[in-house]
């Protein structure tokens, strides 16, 4: 009665993002950012499936991270470098793009280290940091996945299943580690 249908209400478009909101979504809420979590969790399960301490798996983990890191910045510049749209792209514009779209790919692992630091320092046992650290990829990859969703003007209801289909990829590899191991 006198209110919007809900086809006019999706169809409003979405409240500009604020300036802390384009700094999420511009280094956070990335492909870069998912493929870091699930870079991790590979990594935590292939590091500590032979028995690893948290401090040998936290330093593997970091030390990959930061060579996948270096190697998609470097690949991001020589794509970027050269003829764009009918206008050149110097190298250091080119660089400047690639280690933008390079930050979440480091943000993405510092919850899984903090957790793995925090076994190799004996806070918390090995095993407990291990597969903690691995949830806590599961919810990171959730909320990546909501926010996406929300981002976009989803309905509420797809906004979940978007979550839960990236915080799937998530469980996959928990399942992985459990069957490997």
């Amino acid at each position: 009665m006198g209110g919007m249908s809900d086809e006019s209400a999706r169809a409003t478009p979405a409240t500009p993002p604020t300036p802390a909101g384009r700094i999420v979504r511009a280094t956070f809420v990335t492909e870069e950012s998912v493929y870091g979590v699930l870079l991790v969790s590979g990594m935590i399960i292939a590091s500590g499936g032979h028995g690893e301490s948290s401090w040998r798996v936290f330093w593997s983990v970091a030390a990959t991270v930061v060579v996948f890191w270096a190697a998609h910045v470097y690949a991001g510049t020589v794509a970027h470098h050269g003829l764009d749209d009918d206008r050149v792209v110097g190298l250091g514009e080119s660089f400047r793009i690639a280690l933008r779209r390079s930050r979440g790919l480091l943000l993405s692992a510092l919850l899984p280290l903090i957790i793995l630091l925090l076994g190799a320092t004996r806070a918390i046992p090995d095993a407990f940091a291990l597969w903690t650290a691995l949830w806590a990829g599961v919810v990171v990859l959730g909320v990546l996945g909501f926010v996406a969703y929300r981002r976009r003007g989803a309905p509420w209801p797809m906004q979940i299943v978007g979550s839960l289909a990236t915080a799937a990829f998530g469980v996959a590899m928990i399942v992985l580690k459990a069957v490997i191991h």
